[in-house]
């Protein structure tokens, strides 16, 4: 049991303001086994995995890149803190597929400033930060840069659902891709000419 995220979910905050919003939904096809789903933004949710200890993952239906499932946090803490310092989990997501100068010209943008000026977001953060004792990473970019550098995503178990939808070799050896969707009983028609007085012999 992760005792810090266990603490920041007894602090009932509204977490759809800064990207994690709490709920029970249906897990997609890419979400690995193991999985335990600590918020959602939209399709996109956050987990811990079984066997990578507390590190936090990124599980995205629609990726840009390579990956439908990557890290984006050592633990719990740091992932509080790479929030504090960029302000919501959306930012997080994107990192893997962005430059330095992407991520800044996001960050600067009116439409995120305005965004994360509303009272309602500055509520929820200063509340982690007090509540939790949790400080803003420094260099959110390149901290999260460094953790998907080095990370080995074939260690990584999916369920046979996400090698039929994406089309990729199933390594468990479950030849998927000659599955016929269906299977129905083989039709056969016969046709037969009508016999008429006037036909020819």
């Amino acid at each position: 049991m992760n005792l810090l995220y266990e603490k920041y979910k007894n602090l009932k905050i509204d977490g759809s303001w800064i990207g994690l919003e709490a709920g029970a939904q249906t897990p997609y096809f890419c979400t690995p086994i193991g999985a335990e789903i600590i918020g959602w933004d939209n399709g996109i949710h956050y987990c811990f995995i079984k066997d990578f200890g507390d590190m936090v993952f990124c599980v995205n239906p629609e990726t840009c890149c390579d990956y439908n499932v990557y890290p984006i946090a050592r633990n719990f803490c740091d992932f509080l803190g790479l929030i504090l310092a960029t302000g919501n989990t959306n930012i997080l997501q994107q990192i893997i597929w962005w430059d330095k100068k992407r991520f800044e010209d996001f960050v600067n943008s009116p439409e995120e400033q305005e965004w994360s000026v509303r009272p309602e977001v500055q509520g929820v953060l200063s509340t982690i930060r007090k509540e939790i004792d949790v400080a803003p990473i420094d260099a959110p970019f390149e901290y999260v840069k460094a953790i998907q550098k080095d990370f080995d995503y074939s260690k990584i178990q999916y369920s046979d659902e996400y090698y039929e939808v994406t089309g990729i070799e199933n390594p468990n050896g479950t030849n998927t891709s000659d599955k016929p969707l269906l299977e129905f009983e083989p039709v056969i028609i016969k046709v037969i000419k009508a016999y008429r007085k006037n036909d020819k012999d």
